[in-house]
């Protein structure tokens, strides 16, 4: 069928390809959302509201299809009987039942997400133990489940605690599950503050389309210039063979990679707010400048905050908070963190990294007790920069290949001298990488009156004027592209 259409390859564009999935970052993408974003806004009025939660379910189903394969149909089994089950346990009214139904969605849930998620870890581990040769089938991650999957479970959650009613209809809630702008990473929305949100008449004022432009084009130069760029031209090179590369190249490595995660996700994040924003739907911020954090329990106020705020209210909560003495308080914050490692990936490099977290919110609570620290400007940012380095610490568990890589990048870290006259020929040679690294820290921490007044000067900015700096967005993006769109890193969580 595909030589039906000659060399444009039409065919290709709707059937779902693993080595090009679908990316926000895609020339494809773009191409999809205008047509489809035409269609939407030609049946804004309330007469087409049946009509137009269909036609974005389907758009919905069909991109998660092109990012992740048919994997749509786990989606689509995860949000029907989610739904159902957690409408009848809203209606039951004994409570024994009530949990008993309750218990039964989030292990229905969470053993889906753990089949697909821990399955190969689980069987690698029994082999390593017992040095058996214990196989199953490889086990392919759909795209996006631990998002999905966290969804679902705080929709049963909040309705167990009766802080919303139930979506009117299934197909609301599938609307809501599936709504494709925050489907495959993020943010994690609450069903309470969404469902709202799709019984209002559509609605946007001038001021919130150049607003969700203006971040559209923040998070494209985020992800696709800035980390793509230094990902692919530096960071993976140094993390894949560390002892291959100077100290100082494994520090600046180590300093990349901070940059390029931030930059992908909330680059990510960035896009999906804004595209749900032109459709009508307001999604909190995910990221607020994390790395100005003072402490890394500021930290998780700023980072990924959609999953720190879950794992807050329906983790460490449910495992009784601080309502049960400090001790308590200190394993419910160190559990907490620990499983949000391990939410990230089911690897032990990830149970690491939430570890170490979970150790120093530990320890920062404990201390907070006894410890005052002045509140000025050197102790400001001696604060900053101690939290940003023990930050990008943790960053090398995440983005090492395995323990032992890790460790050769600390090693080689370790052994750092001062050495001005191979550090410049260093920054010389990746001179590109490391102008952009400078750009994307210097944009990280602008002062955030500065950003806003940006903000509002793009805003007052005739409709010209944007899509000439949208044209040169998309063309610094072809600049520096060294290879075809990037997929997002929290893609595969």
């Amino acid at each position: 069928m595909s030589k039906l259409f000659g060399n444009l390859d039409i065919y290709s564009w709707f059937v779902y390809n693993p080595e090009h999935p679908l990316l926000f970052n895609s020339a494809l993408f773009l191409g999809l959302f205008l047509v489809f974003y035409i269609i939407y806004v030609l049946t804004k009025s309330q007469k087409h509201e049946l009509f137009r939660k269909i036609y974005i379910i389907v758009f919905s189903l069909f991109f998660y299809y092109k990012a992740g394969g048919n994997y749509y149909i786990l989606l689509l089994v995860c949000a029907v009987v989610t739904h159902l089950l957690s409408k009848k346990m809203y209606e039951v009214e004994k409570p024994s039942s009530r949990k008993l139904l309750l218990t039964l969605i989030i292990v229905a849930n969470l053993g889906m997400l753990s089949y697909y998620k821990y399955t190969n870890f689980l069987i690698d581990n029994i082999n390593a133990i017992f040095h058996g040769d214990l196989s199953f089938r490889n086990i392919i991650l759909p795209i996006g489940i631990s998002f999905f999957v966290f969804e679902a479970i705080s929709y049963a959650v909040d309705l167990y605690r009766r802080q919303m009613e139930p979506a009117r209809s299934t197909l609301d809630f599938c609307f809501y599950i599936s709504f494709f702008p925050k489907l495959v990473a993020g943010p994690i929305i609450r069903a309470k503050d969404f469902l709202p949100q799709m019984y209002k008449k559509l609605h946007l004022t001038r001021e919130e389309t150049s607003t969700a432009i203006f971040l559209i084009l923040i998070g494209l130069i985020k992800k696709a210039v800035i980390s793509d760029y230094i990902s692919t031209n530096f960071v993976d090179r140094v993390f894949d063979s560390p002892l291959s590369y100077t100290a100082f190249e494994n520090l600046m490595a180590v300093y990349g990679y901070t940059l390029q995660i931030y930059c992908d996700f909330s680059g990510y994040s960035d896009m999906a707010i804004g595209l749900a924003l032109l459709m009508g739907f307001t999604i909190p911020p995910n990221f607020l400048t994390p790395y100005k954090s003072q402490s890394i329990t500021e930290f998780w106020r700023r980072w990924h905050i959609s999953l720190s705020s879950w794992l807050r209210d329906y983790l460490y909560i449910s495992l009784g908070g601080n309502r049960k003495g400090k001790i308590r308080t200190y394993i419910n914050l160190f559990l907490t963190m620990l499983i949000g490692g391990l939410w990230h990936g089911a690897s032990w490099k990830f149970v690491m990294w939430g570890g170490l977290h979970g150790g120093i919110l530990v320890v920062e609570r404990f201390f907070k007790q006894f410890i005052k620290v002045p509140d000025n400007r050197f102790t400001r940012i001696i604060c900053i920069l101690l939290t940003f380095h023990f930050v990008a610490f943790c960053w090398i568990f995440f983005r090492a290949g395995s323990f032992e890589l890790a460790g050769d990048v600390i090693m080689s870290i370790g052994n750092l001298t001062f050495a001005p006259h191979d550090w410049l020929v260093v920054l010389e040679g990746y001179k590109n990488v490391f102008i952009l690294v400078a750009i994307g820290y210097v944009m990280h921490f602008l002062p955030e009156k500065f950003v806003n007044l940006v903000k509002a000067g793009f805003n007052s900015t005739p409709l010209v004027f944007k899509a000439g700096l949208a044209g040169l967005a998309f063309w610094l993006v072809y600049a520096t592209m060294s290879s075809g769109p990037q997929p997002f890193i929290y893609f595969q969580f």
